[in-house]
């Protein structure tokens, strides 16, 4: 009867149409709802689509073009997850969407042909089709209905599927135990789709769970601060060496090549080893973070992947800071624009006197260590002319050795320019670690031109250099089998630190291995500066734990320095 018709008879090209749609939508479902990690997922991604589609269906009449957008929709969010989780190990999360959408994360993806060709279909021809396909798709959907019958049928039909869809979005409604796993388990599982959409309410700071009381088992105020003299507070350089480690930790790099002075202690050395930090194959700022607030952003839920704009803020303590009170003037030298992971700001917020911009400095991708170089000449010169007499502070970042390391063998010099492992990795493996040890041979020649820069004087002065992550070579590195200190449970977050002053220190600080978060508190006992409340706690869980943090030895005393840091001295602001 012709009542009872949902759909015209279809010619040819409407008939092949309707059939890719439903076999896009079908892949959609394998691939993804049906292929997260849990039954309870599963159902809730298939609501989910399903919903959407069914409401797309009755507000356009046109089931082709639902089926195709639902399923277009589902796989850019899929692919997106799956390529944010190789390239920076969390999937993709609903503040990825505010916070990384501008011109500066434009650049970084063009950097990478992988992600420049994902963009390019999810961002044009993705659209570019779902526009064809709704000029093609003309609006079919039961013909030969009454216009009151069929849009009451579809009203009906389109109120069901948002009902079903707000209910699935709601953390209290049927799928409140998809909600309640947890952003940590989220950000380490591969149910890429439920983690997005719940990611929606689950990025909220997440303040430490405190153990009350706990702060009362330790003393944490034992006026371990240095007191120092005045007139002899040395001038403190630091650079965060992006995407570096020792080759030596990779059990393959047994050349020569691969071992690097850079890492080697001399008789300037105060302290250096292993450093723990707390991201891989990118996240630069979080390491940032760590090293500037001595606080680690995995701490604070998900949320913390974004400390630029959630945390900085709320920082009550930092290495700048106490610096300042020190008399201090504290700068930054970023290598990239001030608006990239909003950079600028953040470096206010931690306590900055003085941010220097990289895009107006002449900085950016393609800039060298010693192009970094000549501007902290340039703008050192121009500090210590402003400012004489006052001791300086200066934090820098390099950018050379990011990713990719893709560089054609051929282009490298010698003898970097073939296969140094021809047989124990495949030419991958061999493209990303020979464009990894030539950068880091002019790391080195960068930092010797500057230590001796730096030391030329009889001006007592502090080099601090150390490893923000490992880079991921595309997450080929995970394939390297690596030597790790023993106790490491982790060998995908191991750098290296290393600190040097021209002067003798009052007492050995050395630590094997080393959590990024104690970096600020060993750079105070080198210089031999006053801590605060913060740094004086730091400096005690640092000596307690022999360096380490989360694998602290004892968690009573872990338990016991969170009470007192963030209940007592508050060093997150509300």
């Amino acid at each position: 009867m012709p009542v009872m018709r949902l759909l015209p008879p279809l010619d040819r090209r409407a008939l092949l149409l309707h059939l890719l749609a439903v076999l896009a939508y079908v892949a959609m479902l394998i691939y993804g709802p049906l292929n997260e990690g849990t039954v309870d997922e599963r159902i809730y991604t298939c609501v989910l689509s399903g919903s959407l589609c069914l409401l797309l269906v009755c507000l356009t009449r046109r089931v082709a073009f639902s089926l195709i957008a639902t399923a277009g929709l589902f796989s850019v969010l899929l692919a997106s997850s799956v390529l944010k989780v190789t390239y920076l190990t969390t999937p993709l999360l609903a503040p990825d969407l505010f916070y990384f959408v501008n011109a500066d994360t434009l650049e970084v993806v063009l950097r990478y042909p992988l992600l420049l060709i994902a963009s390019f279909i999810g961002l044009v021809l993705l659209p570019l089709a779902l526009i064809g396909i709704w000029r093609i798709d003309r609006p079919q959907l039961l013909p030969a209905w009454r216009p009151l019958w069929r849009h009451s049928v579809l009203g009906a039909a389109a109120l069901a599927s948002l009902y079903a869809l707000v209910q699935a979005l709601s953390v209290q409604g049927p799928f409140a135990p998809v909600y309640g796993k947890g952003m940590w388990a989220a950000m380490n599982d591969k149910s890429y789709l439920t983690d997005f959409f719940i990611s929606f309410y689950s990025t909220q700071i997440q303040p430490p769970a405190l153990v009350q009381g706990a702060r009362t088992r330790q003393v944490w105020n034992e006026q371990v601060a240095n007191v120092g003299d005045p007139r002899q507070r040395p001038d403190i350089v630091v650079v965060l060496e992006e995407s570096t480690f020792d080759p030596t930790m990779l059990s393959v790099c047994k050349l020569p090549l691969c071992k690097r002075k850079l890492f080697q202690d001399d008789k300037r050395t105060r302290a250096h080893g292993y450093l723990q930090v707390h991201t891989w194959g990118g996240g630069t700022w979080t390491s940032e973070f760590a090293f500037l607030t001595s606080m680690a952003h995995v701490l604070f839920g998900n949320a913390g992947l974004y400390a630029p704009f959630n945390l900085a803020p709320r920082v009550a303590y930092s290495l700048p800071k106490v610096l300042k009170e020190n008399g201090y003037r504290t700068v930054v030298i970023y290598p990239m624009s001030g608006s990239f992971i909003n950079a600028r700001n953040a470096y206010n917020f931690y306590g900055f006197d003085e941010f220097y911009d990289g895009t107006e400095n002449g900085l950016g991708w393609e800039s060298t260590d010693f192009d970094l170089l000549k501007v902290f000449d340039r703008i050192l010169a121009q500090e210590r002319k402003d400012h004489p007499g006052t001791p300086l502070f200066v934090f820098m970042l390099t950018l050379h050795q990011h990713g990719p390391h893709m560089t054609p063998l051929g282009q490298l010099p010698s003898p970097y320019n073939k296969p140094l492992f021809p047989k124990q990795l495949d030419p991958w493996l061999n493209l990303n670690l020979g464009n990894y040890l030539s950068r880091l041979e002019q790391s080195e020649q960068a930092m010797a031109e500057l230590e001796q820069k730096l030391f030329a004087s009889d001006r007592r002065t502090v080099l601090m250099h150390f490893g923000d992550h490992q880079p991921s070579f595309d997450g080929a590195i995970n394939a390297l089998q690596k030597r790790i200190p023993k106790g490491v449970t982790d060998p995908t977050k191991v750098t290296y630190y290393m600190l040097k002053s021209n002067f003798p220190l009052r007492k050995k600080v050395d630590f094997d291995v080393l959590d990024i978060i104690y970096l600020g508190s060993l750079l105070l006992d080198v210089a031999d500066l006053r801590k605060d409340d913060f740094y004086e706690a730091n400096t005690l869980l640092r000596d307690r734990c022999q360096g380490r943090y989360f694998d602290c030895a004892d968690p009573a005393m872990l338990e016991s320095y969170h009470d007192y840091v963030y209940g007592k001295l508050g060093a997150l602001k509300d």
